[in-house]
């Protein structure tokens, strides 16, 4: 078999500073014609996104898919909430997880996979304001280091 393409179309950067992420679930999304046109041309943003649990059902709030140019009537609201697809059993294990303390959903990645879209959500914990200094510190150390590291090697 070959392999799927995956076509990266928003990622959620803000995500991974703010939060631990633990474990990762692919889940479709219940999407509109012109929304999927819209995602196609690229025009989705995640940043301000979160995901809850409700009836059995996980959503996401606040994804923002950029009314398409040429859908006029059938263009929906950017901003609606948008049903995730997902197995119950996976369901039933998040709301387990999530009703421990500091534990949320976050999405992380908007992408076409074999012609579908799909999101990444995860399973994370919020960090610290220290945790986050600590990121930011070893971030640099490493810049840091690639860059006397290519420094060394132009001489």
């Amino acid at each position: 078999m070959a392999k799927e393409s995956i076509k990266l179309i928003a990622n959620n950067k803000k995500a991974r500073h703010d939060y631990f992420l633990e474990e990762k679930y692919e889940a479709g999304i219940a999407l509109h014609g012109t929304e999927v046109k819209s995602l196609r041309m690229g025009k989705c943003s995640i940043k301000e996104s979160f995901i809850r649990i409700e009836n059995g059902e996980v959503i996401i709030y606040g994804m923002h898919i950029s009314p398409y140019e040429k859908g006029n009537i059938f263009n929906k609201d950017p901003l609606r909430p948008k049903k995730l697809l997902m197995h119950k059993a996976e369901i039933r294990k998040l709301q387990g997880k999530i009703a421990e303390k500091g534990y949320t959903l976050v999405p992380v990645e908007v992408y076409l996979k074999g012609g579908l879209v799909k999101v990444q959500i995860a399973l994370a914990k919020g960090k610290k304001l220290y945790d986050k200094r600590d990121d930011i510190a070893k971030k640099d150390q490493r810049r840091e280091a690639e860059r006397n590291f290519k420094v060394k090697n132009l001489y």
